[in-house]
């Protein structure tokens, strides 16, 4: 008889992933930010050309399982909540392996009338708090995304032509799609994910800020940049974070240009939370947040090689 019905983290892991998230509630706590809750379930979901979601049919109608809970919170933001976190699950169909599952845990917070860089420090207390004491580290390092890039992957990725970008990663033995040669994020976000995100955040904590303009997604722009960051711990990514976009126009034609990319790619083109878009219509008060991938974190936590090392019950156990 085979034991798939155990769980493949250990005891011990998960009473640490106890302790890491009764730090993290004692953190907002003492923070003052609210605690909230939103519905999993939603009748739209991102227009994100890299992100697959999750369909279910409820009452006999359709429905998406979330990928994050943004879109709700913001609408408890523009009903005046104040800063506001959860800690919740969420879903993305068709990333399964080292570092992914299809359902896994995040931490995702709000604070009103702060920008990124205010943000990146409190991302880093928060972590600070939630890791045992032999994993604590020193002053978290900051680079914009230029100086990572020029750093890790030796590529101007505001100035160097698309040509030189490809070179760098056939000189890595890195193979591009074909199809996606021509597509300058996609060659950027391959750079990022294969050269310089495994060289960040080791022995700390590393944030990476001001991606490219072209990289904004629900982030506010200025000039070539938009003011968005992410956070790596041990090579790996942890926390994406923005200083939120609070005009609904340049927001719903952000999620029209990903809708056309989506059919583009013969991606499904999924609808437009028109709830959202009423919100932010409403008001978002000035405000920035983050996602925190906190299995992701718990892997740092221990020094594990594979997220089912910290996961009761990953997919393939369910």
């Amino acid at each position: 008889m085979t034991a798939d019905w155990k769980p493949t983290a250990s005891i011990a892991t998960l009473e640490l992933r106890a302790r890491m998230l009764r730090a993290a509630r004692e953190y907002f706590t003492a923070t003052r930010a609210l605690e909230v809750e939103t519905p999993a379930l939603s009748c739209a979901t991102v227009s994100d050309v890299h992100l697959a979601s999750v369909t279910a049919r409820v009452m006999n109608q359709s429905r998406y399982l979330h990928t994050s809970p943004e879109y709700c919170m913001k609408r408890l933001l523009a009903a005046g909540c104040g800063d506001i976190w959860q800690i919740t699950k969420v879903y993305r169909d068709g990333e399964c392996g080292r570092w992914h599952n299809p359902e896994f845990t995040l931490i995702e917070w709000y604070r009103i009338g702060i920008d990124h860089h205010a943000l990146m420090s409190d991302v880093e207390r928060l972590i600070t708090a939630m890791l045992p004491p032999d994993r604590q580290f020193d002053r978290a390092e900051r680079l914009s995304y230029r100086e990572a890039m020029q750093l890790h992957a030796g590529v101007d990725a505001f100035e160097d032509p698309t040509a030189v970008l490809l070179a760098r990663l056939e000189s890595a033995g890195i193979e591009m799609p074909e199809d996606l040669r021509s597509d300058r994020d996609a060659v950027l976000d391959l750079i990022m994910g294969t050269l310089v995100g495994p060289a960040l955040g080791h022995e700390r904590l590393t944030f990476v800020y001001d991606y490219p303009a072209s990289q904004a997604a629900l982030a506010r722009v200025r000039g070539h940049v938009a003011s968005r960051f992410e956070a790596y711990l041990n090579g790996l990514e942890l926390a994406n974070g923005f200083h939120e976009l609070t005009d609904p126009l340049e927001q719903r034609a952000r999620f029209e240009r990903d809708l056309a990319e989506r059919a583009r790619r013969g991606l499904p083109v999924h609808p437009i939370d028109e709830r959202f878009l009423a919100a932010l219509e409403h008001g978002l008060p000035e405000c920035s947040g983050v996602a925190l991938g906190f299995d992701r974190l718990v892997m740092c936590a221990i020094g594990a090689r594979h997220i089912e090392e910290v996961l009761a019950f990953p997919f393939d156990r369910v």
